[in-house]
C-alpha cells in the first residue's frame, strides 16, 4: 500500500515535533515551508461559486468555469468585454478558461458534454454537480533563472473542498503550447472534482505575444503593457534593442513575436523540471494557506510535503510529455503516479527496441517530433490528394477542399515531382506516392484520410516553422528560413494586428501562429511575402505551400538537403551551424525512457495523425521496457477511432468517424487514483475497441457509453498489448 495513504498522523506527528523542538531549546529549527528558488508569487484571490453568467470581476468567477458554470462553458459564443480595447485581467482570465476547456474537448451535448463528461458530470459518471462551480483560492505565481526570458506561469487551485487530513495534487503542464490554463478540462477538473490541489503551469510556453511595432508584451496576467511598464510581468519579450527594433520593424512591418519559438532559450528542455517546480510551489501554497506558524516566527511550517501529499501528474499532449518528464526526472519523490494522454513522447534512441503492428515490424518508429513534423510538411499536401484519402462526403473534414487549397496540393505534387522527391506521371499517382512515403515513415492506414485536415489547418507548417526556431534558440530578427509570424488578410497578406484581437491574445491565442492572432509568413514569397497557405516558391515559380521553406526546414532537422542528399557546409541555405543548433536543441528534449518505477498510465487515440503513435506512444512504451525490464509500471492503452483533438469532433465528419479520447483521460485518472489509494491494480495494456456513432455528417447520433466502454481491468486475449523480446506487440 501505498504510503501517502496515512497523512493524518504523518501531518500531526510533524506538527508536534516542530513544536516541541522550539519547547525544549532543542538545536534542530522546526521544518518551514519554503518558497521554491525563482519562484515569485503574484497574486491570491479567492473565488466564490454563487453566480453562473458573464460577469467579470472575481466575485462571480470560480476555480473551474469562470463564474460561465456547464451552461455558460457550452454556450457558442465567449462573454463579451466591457471594453474590448482593454480587458481586465479577470475579463481575461474567464475568457481564458472558457477558450482553453473548449480548446480540449467536444462542447456539444451529443458528443458528450453534459452528459458524459462535463463540470457538472461527478467522477462516476454522474449528472449530480449542477452548474459545476467550484470555489477556492488560486495562487498565481511566476518562475524565472533570473534573466527574465523563463517567465513560466503557475497557479495553484485550492478548491474550498480541499482535504486538509488526506492531502493530494494533481499536477497538469498545459497541453499544446497554451497558456497556464491549459489543462483545465482535463488535469484541473478531475482534480478539483477529487478535492485535490491542482497545479498548472504552461512549463515556459503560453500566451507570450510580443509585437515589436510598439513594444508591447502579454502581462502575467494576461492584460498587454509596454515591455517597459510591464517589467518583471513581462511574459516575454523578444532580446531586441531599440535601434534594432526600429530596423526590424522598417525591414519586415507588422511581425509578431511569439515566446515558444523567439525566447531563445528552449523552453521544451525544461517542461520536467518546471512540472517538479510547480509540484513544490503547491506544497508551499498549500502550507501557506493551511499550517500553522512556526514557532520561531520564521514563517509557515512544512505541514505539507511530499511524504504525506498524494500528487498525481496528469496531462495530454506536451502536457503528457511534460509529466513523463517529469517522472523521469523527480530523483526527490515528489511524483505518486502519472497519467499521460496522447503525449508528445519522444525517445532518445531508435535502437535496442522495437514496435510491432498486426504481427509485423514497423520500420520506422521513435523518431523526434521535429524530425517527423518536418517530413510531413514536404509530403502531407500532396498524400491528401490520393485517391485512399479521399472521402465521399463533402465536409468539415475535408478542410483541403473546402479551403479551395487542393488545387496548390496539385502544385505541391509537380513541385516535389520535378525535384525526385515523389514518383508518377499523374496528380493521383505523385499523391498515392506522397501517401505511401507517409505510410512507411510512420504514419498508418487510419490517419489517410486525416491528412487533408491536418494539413489544411496548418499544423505541419506551424510546427515546422517555430519549434526548429525555438530548439536552435533563435530570435526574432533571425527569419529562419525565411519565415516569420503575422497577421494576415485573407488573400495571405501581411497586415497590421487588430488592436482588440492583439488585447484580447491571453484568451484568445493557443500559443501558436495558428492564426489567432499570428500565422506563418514567408517572406521569401515570389511578389512578396505571404502567408505558408498562399506563398509561391522561389525555386517553383508556384504556390506550393511555400515548399522551399519546407526543405530548409527539414535540411535545419536532418543535416542534409532533402533534394539532392548533400551534406549541409558553411554557406549552404540553411547552413551546416544553424542545422547543429536546432539538432542540439531536439538533443535536449528527447526521453530516457526510465519512469522510476512510477505507476505509469499512457492513453492514446490509434487515430492520432498530429502525433503519429509509432513514433510517440508505441515507441516510447516498448523503450521503457526495454530500459525499466521487470520494474516498469507503465501500461498503455490505445483507443480505437480516436485522434488528437476532440474539439475537431463536432465537425462534419469528424462527428461520425471518431470517439473522444478525453473519456479514456478520466478513466485513467480515476484508475491511477485506485492504484494509489486502494493498491488496486492498474489495468492491463490493451487496445480498447469503441464503436463509432455513424450516421449523417454534422448530425451524428448522440454518444452514449456503448461508443466508449471502459477500460478493461483485464484485457480480452485479442485486445491485450503484449511485449515480445525488445519489441512492443499491438493487436490489429
Amino acid at each position: 500500500m501505498n504510503s501517502k495513504n496515512k497523512p493524518i498522523l504523518r501531518v500531526a506527528m510533524l506538527t508536534l515535533g516542530a513544536a516541541g523542538l522550539s519547547a525544549c531549546g532543542g538545536a534542530d529549527d522546526p521544518e518551514v515551508s519554503t518558497l521554491p528558488t525563482g519562484m515569485t508569487t503574484v497574486s491570491v484571490t479567492t473565488y466564490g461559486a454563487t453566480t453562473v453568467g458573464s460577469g467579470s470581476t472575481a466575485a462571480t468567477q470560480d476555480l473551474l468555469t469562470g463564474g460561465l458554470g456547464r451552461t455558460g462553458l457550452g454556450a457558442a459564443t465567449a462573454p463579451t468585454y466591457a471594453d474590448p480595447a482593454n480587458p481586465t485581467a479577470a475579463e481575461l482570465r474567464r475568457n481564458a478558461l472558457y477558450a482553453n476547456y473548449r480548446g480540449l474537448v467536444d462542447y456539444t451535448a451529443n458528443g458528450g458534454y453534459g452528459r458524459l463528461y462535463g463540470p457538472n458530470i461527478d467522477l462516476a459518471g454522474n449528472d449530480t454537480l449542477g452548474e459545476g462551480l467550484i470555489p477556492g483560492r488560486e495562487y498565481l505565481a511566476v518562475l524565472d533563472d533570473g534573466t527574465g526570458r523563463k517567465q513560466v506561469t503557475v497557479a495553484v487551485q485550492i478548491p474550498t473542498s480541499f482535504d486538509r487530513n488526506a492531502p493530494c495534487i494533481v499536477a497538469g503542464p498545459s497541453s499544446g503550447s497554451r497558456g497556464v490554463y491549459g489543462a483545465l478540462a482535463s488535469a484541473a477538473e478531475w482534480g478539483l472534482k477529487r478535492n485535490c490541489a491542482v497545479v498548472l503551469t504552461d512549463a515556459g510556453k503560453g500566451v507570450g505575444l510580443y509585437d515589436p511595432s510598439d513594444d508591447t508584451v502579454n502581462r502575467i496576467d494576461g492584460t498587454r503593457a509596454t515591455r517597459t511598464a510591464a517589467g518583471a510581468l513581462s511574459h516575454f519579450a523578444a532580446t531586441i534593442s531599440d535601434t534594432a527594433r526600429a530596423a526590424f520593424n522598417a525591414a519586415f512591418p507588422n511581425r509578431l513575436s511569439i515566446k515558444q519559438a523567439h525566447s531563445q532559450v528552449n523552453p521544451e528542455k525544461d517542461w520536467g523540471t518546471d512540472t517538479l517546480t510547480s509540484i513544490r510551489y503547491a506544497l508551499y501554497a498549500l502550507n501557506q494557506e493551511y499550517a500553522d506558524n512556526s514557532p520561531l516566527g520564521n514563517g509557515k511550517l512544512a505541514r505539507y510535503t511530499p511524504g504525506n501529499t498524494l500528487v498525481i501528474a496528469g496531462s495530454v499532449s506536451n502536457g503528457g510529455a511534460a509529466v513523463l518528464r517529469a517522472a523521469e526526472q523527480d530523483t526527490s519523490g515528489l511524483i505518486d503516479g502519472v497519467v499521460a494522454a496522447e503525449p508528445s513522447a519522444q525517445p532518445n534512441t531508435t535502437t535496442g527496441y522495437g514496435v510491432s503492428f498486426a504481427g509485423a515490424a514497423v520500420p520506422i518508429f521513435g523518431r523526434s517530433l521535429a524530425d517527423y513534423f518536418t517530413f510531413a510538411n514536404i509530403y502531407q499536401a500532396c498524400a491528401a490528394l490520393a485517391p485512399a484519402a479521399q472521402m465521399a462526403e463533402t465536409s468539415v473534414y475535408n478542410y483541403m477542399t473546402l479551403t479551395g487549397m487542393n488545387a496548390r496540393a496539385t502544385n505541391r505534387c509537380t513541385a516535389l515531382a520535378a525535384k525526385g522527391l515523389v514518383t508518377g506521371a499523374t496528380t493521383a499517382d505523385q499523391a498515392t506516392d506522397a501517401l505511401a512515403r507517409m505510410r512507411a515513415y510512420g504514419w498508418t492506414a487510419d490517419n489517410d484520410t486525416m491528412h487533408n485536415a491536418h494539413f489544411g489547418l496548418g499544423n505541419a507548417a506551424i510546427i515546422s516553422a517555430m519549434y526548429p526556431t525555438g530548439y536552435g534558440r533563435f530570435g526574432l530578427t533571425d527569419n529562419l528560413c525565411g519565415v516569420s509570424f503575422a497577421a494576415v488578410n485573407g488573400t495571405g497578406d501581411v497586415v497590421a494586428v487588430n488592436a482588440n484581437t492583439k488585447a484580447a491574445s491571453f484568451a484568445l491565442a493557443n500559443g501558436t501562429a495558428n492564426g489567432v492572432p499570428a500565422s506563418v509568413v514567408y517572406n521569401d514569397s515570389e511578389g512578396g511575402a505571404k502567408s505558408w497557405a498562399f506563398a509561391v516558391s522561389p525555386s517553383t515559380h508556384m504556390a506550393d505551400f511555400a515548399l522551399d521553406a519546407a526543405l530548409c526546414q527539414r535540411a535545419l532537422v536532418t543535416g542534409t538537403d532533402p533534394v539532392t542528399g548533400a551534406a549541409l557546409s558553411n554557406v549552404s541555405t540553411p547552413t551546416l551551424a544553424q542545422s547543429q543548433a536546432v539538432r542540439t536543441g531536439i538533443g535536449e528534449v528527447l526521453l530516457n525512457g526510465n519512469l522510476r518505477g512510477k505507476p505509469t498510465l499512457i492513453v492514446t487515440g490509434r487515430s492520432d495523425a498530429l502525433l503519429p503513435i509509432n513514433h510517440s506512444t508505441r515507441a516510447y512504451s516498448a523503450y521503457n521496457r526495454v530500459v525499466e525490464g521487470n520494474a516498469s509500471q507503465l501500461r498503455y492503452v490505445e483507443v480505437e477511432h480516436a485522434q488528437h483533438f476532440d474539439a475537431f469532433i463536432p465537425f462534419s465528419g469528424f462527428d461520425t468517424r471518431f470517439v473522444p479520447l478525453h473519456v479514456y483521460f478520466n478513466h485513467g485518472m480515476n484508475a491511477m487514483w485506485a492504484k494509489l489509494r486502494n493498491n488496486t491494480a492498474l489495468p492491463g495494456s490493451q487496445v480498447v475497441r469503441t464503436t463509432v456513432r455513424g450516421g449523417t455528417p454534422g448530425a451524428a447520433p448522440a454518444l452514449t457509453t456503448t461508443n466508449v466502454p471502459p477500460i478493461a481491468a483485464t484485457p480480452a486475449a485479442g485486445d491485450a498489448i503484449t511485449f515480445s523480446g525488445t519489441s512492443i506487440a499491438i493487436p490489429n
